[in-house]
């Protein structure tokens, strides 16, 4: 069984950082690409970054340039770098990944449970 684990999230002030670490475990024999998303109360789930397993990353705009996502020397581990945080990166944030459980079984997506941001004075 598959269990992703965040951790890193709380309270900062605006302009702080929080640098948030994901970690897969269990029956894994691939991962593809990990992925962080966030939601905010009232708000949709919205996609902040992804990284694929060849280390390529895409970011949401609205995080471009004060965000960054990396893979960790273990390979079913990510990280989200978040700096000049703003109020309204407040939310709930989530890593997914693309794993493949077993060599007969084809990728699906997990999801973790969430580790709450918030930036406030």
């Amino acid at each position: 069984q598959v269990q992703l684990v965040e951790s890193g999230g709380g309270l900062v002030q605006p302009g702080g950082s929080l640098r948030l670490s994901c970690a897969a475990s269990g029956n894994i024999f691939g991962i593809a690409d990990m992925c962080w998303y966030r939601q905010a109360p009232g708000n949709q789930r919205e996609l902040v970054a992804r990284i694929t397993a060849d280390g390529i990353a895409t970011y949401a705009d609205s995080v471009k340039g004060r965000f960054t996502v990396s893979r960790g020397n273990i390979r079913n581990t990510v990280y989200l770098q978040m700096n000049s945080l703003k109020p309204e990166d407040t939310a709930v944030y989530f890593c997914t990944a693309n794993i493949r459980p077993e060599a007969y079984l084809g990728f699906r997506d997990y999801w973790g449970l969430g580790t709450q941001v918030t930036v406030s004075p």
